[in-house]
């Protein structure tokens, strides 16, 4: 009796110090997320930092510390889990990211953005791809098979959207966020969409059958995504519409729309779609109905909701990559052979080089030759800090990575190991060298700021119809109908040229004719005792 009473204290005992552990470590991370807010605030007018490098170095130098005090046993508070990133961390910010986009420049530019993020997402997967099966098998770097070369594939060309983001400014470079941004999202959904559909297939004996299921696979995955969210977002805002909670209480339309968004991405994670996808759609949709149909107090709630999350989201991502760059483990089974760690790091970085190249410039010389204005087409010096932006890799990368390699985070293959030492090697390196000199390469390459202003004021001396956004808030519209002289173009060339007078054209008609009377919008909200008013704002999102 005495043993077990020995016993029970003893599990006790070791119960509490575990849990104590955990608050121990919780209590640094949530510190060090301050200390990163406070720090990257105080650099806000660095030419060469923003907060994710800040982020990222504060996580190398407290791994080091955290090494140093733990005599090498350790690098980190917290263990690194691919479920974290995708189920906690990675919906608040891509969310985010569908719910502000300026839509007028991401619907102009849609096709563009289309061409790079899923067309130059599948050609760099390809080169990447065929150079890691060339090199690596010269290199005899361990026991990987051909499904594992296109998990590399996959994992390298997948672009660091938050990174590109706080790099670049939407207000002073409207043309080239947008590029880089609606690149970067689907750039990230086609690549994890292209490495779920590696690992449900066995790709040891390729043929031609198994090669049209992969195709089919990877459009069923990307369309259904998309129709996923659009759906969610519909849902959100025709319940919003019809039930106008906010006359009793705004929290619950709030919790709602945050609630309906998450749900959307957990759907996709449920039916092994795209989430990434399928919530990047929910936000614009939410952003073009459901956000109309709340009180105004909760519109500017959910505006601030979502950014915040989204910001201590992608501070958090960065701060672990930088102290889980340091795990011990990792490095221990691979300090045998660092000559061959070192090497194919450097094979990496350049095979995402050339990935990047073969398709910006020749897609962007493409993308070129259907825009008649010399305004709309993509320069040298745009497609350069494109290819450049696009050069980094991060929390994306890496959760695949570990994914693919590892067990529960652990990993004691040789081969495995070097893949997640070399994966780690390449995004810090790309993220702060790529990322603390694109913010002087923009200033080096890009018009000043008056010659952008009048640039953009040149853009808008065109008739309005034909820039007027794809899902458009419709103000404008009577005068885009008294502009005389405007003829609505007829050629195929002019479509893909200037979509947004054709393509919006009818697309508003049938949202004023059956989509907002169903689903509200801003003017087509009842005007009702309680009801939301539709006041002339200026709109955050800038529609």
């Amino acid at each position: 009796m005495a043993i077990e009473l020995s016993n029970l204290m003893e599990r006790s005992l070791s119960m509490l110090s575990s849990d104590h552990k955990s608050v121990v470590s919780m209590n640094l991370f949530v510190a060090l997320l301050c200390a990163c807010i406070v720090i990257g605030h105080l650099l806000e007018e660095n030419r060469w930092m923003n907060e994710s490098i800040t982020a990222l170095i504060i996580g190398l130098c407290t791994g080091i510390v955290i090494l140093l005090t733990t005599n090498g046993t350790s690098s980190h508070v917290l263990m690194f889990s691919e479920d974290l990133f995708f189920i906690y961390l990675l919906p608040p910010i891509i969310f985010n990211a569908g719910f502000q986009v300026k839509k007028k420049q991401f619907f102009r530019n849609f096709m563009t953005i289309m061409l790079f993020g899923a067309v130059g997402t599948l050609i760099s997967f390809v080169i990447i791809s065929a150079g890691a099966v060339h090199f690596f098998k010269q290199m005899n770097i361990g026991t990987l098979k051909i499904g594992d070369y296109l998990a590399i594939g996959a994992i390298f060309a997948a672009t660091d959207s938050v990174c590109t983001l706080q790099v670049l400014n939407q207000d002073e470079t409207p043309l080239l966020y947008s590029l880089v941004f609606g690149e970067g999202v689907v750039n990230d959904a086609t690549s994890v969409v292209l490495f779920n559909a590696i690992q449900s297939f066995d790709l040891s004996h390729i043929n031609l059958s198994i090669a049209l299921k992969f195709v089919g696979s990877f459009f069923y995955l990307f369309i259904a995504s998309t129709m996923l969210g659009v759906i969610a977002g519909l849902l959100s805002a025709f319940i919003i519409k019809k039930l106008y909670m906010g006359r009793h209480s705004t929290d619950r339309e709030v919790a709602l729309m945050i609630l309906m968004a998450y749900l959307s991405y957990m759907l996709a994670e449920l039916f092994y779609l795209s989430g990434i996808l399928t919530v990047f759609f929910c936000g614009i949709v939410m952003s073009h109905y459901t956000w109309h149909n709340v009180t105004e107090s909760s519109r500017v709630t959910t505006k601030h909701a979502f950014a915040t999350l989204s910001f201590v989201a992608e501070i958090f991502i960065f701060l672990y990559v930088g102290m889980d760059a340091l795990d011990i483990e990792k490095w221990r089974v691979v300090r045998d052979s660092p000559g061959k760690s070192v090497g194919v790091s450097a094979i990496l970085l350049g095979l995402v080089l050339l990935g990047r190249a073969a398709f910006v410039f020749p897609l962007s010389f493409l993308s070129n030759l259907t825009k008649k204005s010399s305004h709309e087409k993509i320069g040298l010096k745009q497609q350069l800090t494109i290819w450049w932006a696009g050069l980094m890799r991060g929390a994306v990368s890496m959760a695949l990575a570990y994914k693919q390699f590892t067990s529960s985070g652990h990993t004691k293959l040789h081969g495995n190991a070097i893949m997640i030492t070399s994966t780690i090697t390449v995004v810090l390196f790309s993220t702060v060298v790529f990322g603390l000199m694109t913010q002087p390469l923009v200033r080096i390459l890009l018009p000043s700021s008056k010659n952008l202003s009048r640039m953009l004021s040149d853009e808008s001396s065109t008739p309005k119809s034909f820039i007027v956004p794809l899902l458009g808030n419709g103000q404008g519209s009577e005068a885009d109908l008294k502009t005389p002289n405007v003829t609505r173009p007829t050629s195929l060339r002019m479509l893909f040229a200037t979509p947004s007078h054709t393509v919006h054209h009818y697309w508003r008609k049938f949202d004023d004719a059956f989509m907002r009377p169903v689903f509200g919008g801003r003017g087509f909200v009842p005007v009702v005792p309680g009801s939301p008013l539709e006041q002339s704002v200026h709109q955050w999102q800038q529609e």
